[in-house]
């Protein structure tokens, strides 16, 4: 499959540079996560997963990069997690941050996984990267490898939203997500859903669960 023009660009020396600004330790994670919502991550994925069993739960995290979220989640206790991530840069820079998290190269636009494969689908800023004319494709595709959960955190906005990113148009919008998903599958149903105010500003980021 051809890559389009954001994948290019996320492939490349722009996607690497990213990489190497946003390696945390779970610890590191959880504190840039208190300096910018008042909470730690793991205390929202708390709030979220709570009812979820570490131990049985197939989770799958879609563009995980070097695996920042996969490693707090295993810090939590979560035991059976995988990654796809587009760069090789990342892959091969998670593969010597992680261990017994399984991760590969793959695009979100063609998951290499069966239907249905994974208990809980996730993203964490990465719809915020897709254009619009090809999300209907990613959310697709997250959706036939969940067979319960679909989670999600990405940037807010009530309506669909380009913003300039680094100087760069057509890398980066804003949407409620949630209303993507729900309006694409009719099966889905809201489980949770809240937003995270910014300390330093009035912008809003939503993470929701959905579930079949």
């Amino acid at each position: 499959m051809e890559n389009n023009y954001q994948e290019t660009i996320w492939s490349g020396s722009f996607g690497k540079e990213y990489t190497e600004r946003n390696i945390y330790s779970p610890e590191e994670l959880d504190k840039f996560y208190i300096d910018t919502y008042g909470v730690s991550r793991t205390y929202m994925n708390s709030l979220f997963l709570d009812k979820i069993d570490k131990e049985s739960c197939k989770i799958l995290e879609i563009g995980c990069n070097v695996g920042n979220q996969l490693r707090l989640l295993q810090n939590m206790g979560f035991k059976q997690l995988y990654g796809i991530e587009l760069q090789k840069y990342a892959v091969e820079k998670a593969k010597e941050l992680t261990s017994n998290i399984n991760i590969m190269q793959g695009s979100a636009e063609d998951i290499p996984f069966k239907d249905g494969y994974f208990d809980l689908v996730f993203t964490s800023g990465v719809l915020i990267h897709i254009n619009p004319k090809d999300i209907k494709k990613v959310l697709k595709e997250i959706y036939r490898c969940s067979n319960n959960y679909i989670w999600g955190f990405e940037y807010y906005s009530d309506n669909y939203e380009q913003i300039n990113y680094r100087g760069n148009n057509e890398l980066l919008w804003k949407a409620d997500f949630s209303k993507q998903y729900l309006n694409e599958f009719k099966k889905l149903k809201i489980e949770k859903y809240e937003k995270f105010k910014y300390m330093s500003n009035d912008n809003q980021d939503l993470m929701f669960l959905l579930k079949k």
